[in-house]
């Protein structure tokens, strides 16, 4: 008997793997779905005002054993020297995580709210988090919650989670800085704006931005043409035919920007885990820190 117990075990442990070895950075409703019973999954709730979310929309319907994190106002980024969106110091980041009761054994997926391409940036911007953290254990839901509740049935409530521990290490391949992309500047890097087509030929400009304009030499792919149908991330084909439209190649080294590191977390998302183009980074203080520091724009307007 003990030998058959002993397989069951090995059994259990495989199931386990397998399942963490099959979540793609991109999971959809009916995979979260079928893995909610995994003792390792933690299911990240990023609701905020982009989706209309809030910690009481959260308790009137959520995924089952989700906890919750308001992007905006919990600390996922911050306002550092005059510029907001930048990424926090790791201590104040492992403090958050931990809090929510994630450890560095979970899988995390985070959930947005799905109703467009701007609220999922909520999403992928706390993925860009993790994996800047050294969490390699982080997915995506396509679709966000919207995708997740038009299947399946919600939980109402709130999760209490219970604090742990979280350690992270800083990966810079993740990060670019000013001094890194004024380089790729003059070296030829391709740089994507990931704002919409008016704020980058300097027709309009974000609030925080000291100019309009891009960065010279940059090629825009606009956060809104990742997405359909709300929340959906475009597939790999598609996303190849709008950066080839956008002139654009899927590899090489690239540096992702917008205003405050939002949109152009979704641009690296799709650069480097969709289509897995590892040489893809994210500039988080894009164009309110670039303009800040009276580094040269290019206007495209008439």
């Amino acid at each position: 008997m003990r030998w058959l117990l002993s397989i069951a075990v090995a059994l259990g442990l495989a199931a386990t793997v397998s399942t963490a070895q099959a979540a793609s950075p991109l999971v959809d409703a009916d995979w979260l779905h079928d893995n909610l019973g995994q003792s390792d999954l933690v299911v990240l709730d990023v609701r905020n005002a982009i989706d209309g979310g809030s910690r009481e929309i959260y308790e009137q319907g959520h995924i089952p054993g989700a906890v919750y994190s308001n992007y905006l106002e919990d600390g996922w980024r911050v306002e550092r020297d005059g510029v907001p969106g930048q990424l926090p110091p790791i201590a104040d980041l492992e403090k958050l995580i931990g809090g929510l009761g994630i450890d560095n054994d979970d899988h995390v997926v985070v959930t947005a709210g799905g109703t467009s391409a701007l609220d999922m940036g909520s999403a992928t911007r706390v993925y860009w988090t993790f994996k800047v953290l050294g969490h390699e254990e982080v997915s995506v839901l396509n679709g966000g919650h919207k995708a997740y509740a038009a299947a399946y049935p919600l939980q109402t409530g709130w999760n209490a989670p219970e604090a742990t521990e979280f350690a992270g290490q800083f990966q810079p391949q993740y990060v670019a800085t000013r001094e890194q992309v004024a380089k790729a500047v003059k070296s030829g890097v391709t740089l994507i704006d990931n704002r919409p087509h008016a704020q980058h030929i300097g027709a309009k400009k974000h609030p925080k931005a000291a100019t309009p304009g891009t960065i010279p030499g940059a090629n825009n792919v606009e956060e809104s043409k990742l997405t359909v149908n709300g929340g959906t991330f475009v597939d790999a084909e598609q996303l190849g035919a709008l950066l080839s439209e956008a002139g654009v190649e899927s590899g090489g080294e690239q540096i992702t920007f917008c205003n405050t590191g939002h949109w152009a977390s979704l641009g690296w998302f799709a650069q480097s885990e969709i289509l897995g183009n590892k040489q893809a980074r994210m500039y988080d203080g894009s164009m309110t820190d670039w303009t800040k520091h009276g580094q040269p724009v290019e206007v495209k307007a008439d």
